[in-house]
């Protein structure tokens, strides 16, 4: 199960941020980082992480430019031995194709897992509909995307417990990444799309991402517990 748990890392300070790795190392599988860390540090991070501790990196940068640039983007994270990337779905099949073929120039234990993303977790329909203009249903919206992905040779995508059943039926095999996890006794913060751990596994997610539950706590056994998941055993 542990191996199932990324903990998303949300600091800009990376004192903190290696001391929240070395805390957690053996409760969860990957820590997973974003701009509040990179764009002050740089990509030396993954190495300062991996030094305290990181098993693996998922790397949330959310790829979404023209292919040259997000191909470019693609090459540092792998060059970086990051486990795992995202990109946006709504940069299209050539954008896609082009970081997929990226990926491919390295070794199968180099390469970095490549997850789409449709629609955040902070968005609900109505957003969807009435500000972003999107006349599909939020989960026509996000199998229709997450299918192109697919069809590009993404290898999987981020999706809401909500949606997994849908997106599995639509993208077989592929690696499902769910974030939004809390305790339900934890408050939805940002996110309009939240579960818990069990429903999310259930539905036939394969990884959980759980931040400021875990990050914030002075007892992570405590919190894997209330979710259902056991913190110290390794898969």
């Amino acid at each position: 199960m542990r191996r199932k748990i990324i903990c998303a890392i949300d600091t800009g300070d990376l004192d903190v941020a290696i001391a929240i790795v070395r805390r957690l190392n053996r409760h969860v599988g990957a820590f997973k980082i974003g701009h509040a860390l990179t764009l002050p540090h740089g990509l030396d991070v993954v190495d300062r992480l991996t030094d305290a501790g990181a098993d693996r990196i998922f790397l949330d940068l959310k790829f979404h430019d023209i292919p040259n640039s997000v191909a470019l983007g693609v090459r540092e994270a792998a060059k970086r031995r990051v486990w795992m990337t995202t990109l946006h779905l709504a940069g299209g099949p050539a954008m896609l194709t082009a970081a997929v073929e990226e990926a491919h120039e390295f070794a199968v234990e180099k390469a970095p897992l490549l997850i789409g993303v449709s629609v955040l977790t902070s968005l609900d329909e109505a957003t969807l509909k009435c500000q972003l203009g999107v006349n599909r249903s939020l989960i026509e919206h996000m199998v229709a995307m997450s299918e192109m992905g697919m069809e590009c040779g993404m290898d999987g995508v981020v999706c809401s417990a909500h949606e997994i059943p849908q997106i599995r039926a639509a993208i077989g095999h592929g690696v499902i990444v769910t974030p939004g996890i809390r305790p339900k006794s934890h408050d939805p913060q940002d996110q309009k799309r939240v579960a818990d751990a069990q429903a999310a596994l259930s539905a036939g997610s394969d990884y959980l991402v759980i931040g400021r539950a875990l990050t914030d706590s002075q007892d992570p056994v405590a919190v894997m517990h209330e979710l259902g998941l056991i913190a110290d055993e390794v898969s």
